[in-house]
């Protein structure tokens, strides 16, 4: 079993930066690929970033290209995810996911999932 929970959300002016956290527990994560997706009111949960817990390797979203960055700390079992030059769109409840069923860099066949976390930037 794994537990994913995120911290770091809030309100930030447009144009400013959060970095969310996500802890990480449970089993090991050395085969994991870790990802952060999102899901704005109304609207469809969406992929924003992946990176693999062991090795190099990342893959965004064209929406966060560029202004956001996906991060871990191994020795903390923490996944981080800098988020710059925030935009009004960028506002939804962020979300924490592992994925053990396949170790590609993709948006999919993530089986866990953390509670969110609410971002909302202000225009």
């Amino acid at each position: 079993q794994v537990q994913l929970v995120e911290s770091g959300g809030g309100l930030v002016q447009a144009g400013g930066s959060l970095r969310l956290s996500c802890a990480a527990s449970g089993r090991t994560f050395s085969s994991y690929v870790m990802g952060w997706f999102r899901r704005a009111p109304g609207k469809e949960r969406e992929f924003v970033a992946a990176i693999r817990w062991s090795g190099t390797g990342t893959y965004y979203a064209d929406s966060v290209k560029g202004r956001f960055s996906i991060s871990k700390d191994n020795a903390k079992n923490t996944l981080f995810l800098q988020m710059n030059n925030l935009k009004p769109e960028d506002t939804a409840a962020y979300y924490c996911a592992a994925k053990t069923l396949d170790t590609t860099l993709s948006a999919y066949n993530y089986n866990y999932w953390g509670q969110g976390t609410q971002v909302t930037v202000s225009s």
